[in-house]
């Protein structure tokens, strides 16, 4: 079982930016959900755990290694595939990937074939092994990034909004793929889609201003706001008025129609139906108590 603590991290970069804020969090095998908005703290956070830049303060433990201090623990058995990656051009998925292969220390040969041939096979790629990188499809890519990243056999996986600008189709492919990963790994999802945290990960947190505001399982979550979550459709020039009236968590057209949820104990007012709540009203629900709370 590999274990990744994380104690008291803060990253203040030097134009005075804390993008993380006293972060503390423990992450074993498995699928781990990373939810928030962009400029949340989710790729500082990312960078910082594959050693890319350090903290400013507090401590990363991988495994009983302290990565702060000795960083190759982690790059060791890493795999990372970024929000953005660039390829070569002009160069064959299959030989760029013996390429990345080298990089990582695969140096046998019979040994790195196998495994080049085997990902590309994992990631449904090997029907086009020959063609160049740079022009898959933005699915394609994702899949050959996720190759990549399995090179050497890592330990630990991080994947920042890896479905960002894929296909529903591409997008159901590639979080598949991830979750059989995900089996004797850690895989750590970092997304601002809350639909990929909530088919994918038995484990969360929310990240919000480079703090951790909530964490824990996606449907126990949920329980906890159940039967206090209401529904309305209104008019659209009533939002600003509701906003004032009620703990209104989100807002978003339905059949062209305003639709309202509103966090409440008892029924707000005529009109409001009891909704079961997903785990999408759970997040804006957690949004909304912290802004109150820094208000």
């Amino acid at each position: 079982m590999n274990t990744l603590k994380i104690e008291n991290l803060t990253k203040t970069y030097s134009n005075g930016v804390k993008a993380l804020n006293d972060i503390n969090i423990e992450i074993t095998n498995g699928m781990f959900g990373l939810l928030g908005a962009n400029g949340a703290g989710k790729s500082s956070l990312m960078r910082t755990i594959a050693s890319l830049q350090e903290p400013t303060s507090g401590t990363i433990t991988f495994n009983d290694s302290n990565i702060v201090e000795t960083p190759e623990k982690i790059r060791n058995c890493l795999g990372y595939l970024p929000q953005e990656f660039g390829v070569y051009p002009k160069i064959s998925a299959e030989k760029l990937l013996n390429h990345l292969a080298v990089l990582k220390g695969v140096i046998n040969k019979k040994e790195r074939k196998e495994q080049v041939t085997a990902l590309l096979q994992q990631v449904n790629l090997y029907q086009h092994r020959k063609k160049a990188v740079h022009t898959f499809s933005g699915g394609m890519r994702q899949r050959f990034g996720i190759a990549q990243a399995l090179l050497g056999n890592p330990q630990i996986i991080i994947v920042d909004e890896p479905t960002a600008g894929l296909d529903p189709e591409e997008s159901n492919r590639f979080l598949n793929l991830l979750s059989e990963i995900g089996e004797n790994v850690i895989v750590i999802l970092s997304t601002h889609i809350v639909e990929d945290v909530k088919n994918l990960c038995p484990k969360m947190a929310i990240l919000s201003n480079g703090q951790i505001i909530s964490e824990g399982n996606p449907k126990t979550l949920v329980e906890s706001i159940k039967n206090k979550i209401w529904s309305k459709i209104i008019r659209k020039e009533d939002i600003e008025s509701y906003k004032k009236a009620f703990d209104l968590i989100s807002t978003k057209l339905v059949s062209g129609d305003t639709q309202v949820r509103v966090l409440s104990e008892t029924k707000p007012e005529i009109g409001f139906e009891l909704i079961t709540p997903n785990l999408e009203d759970f997040y804006f629900t957690t949004l909304f108590k912290n802004q109150l709370k820094n208000a």
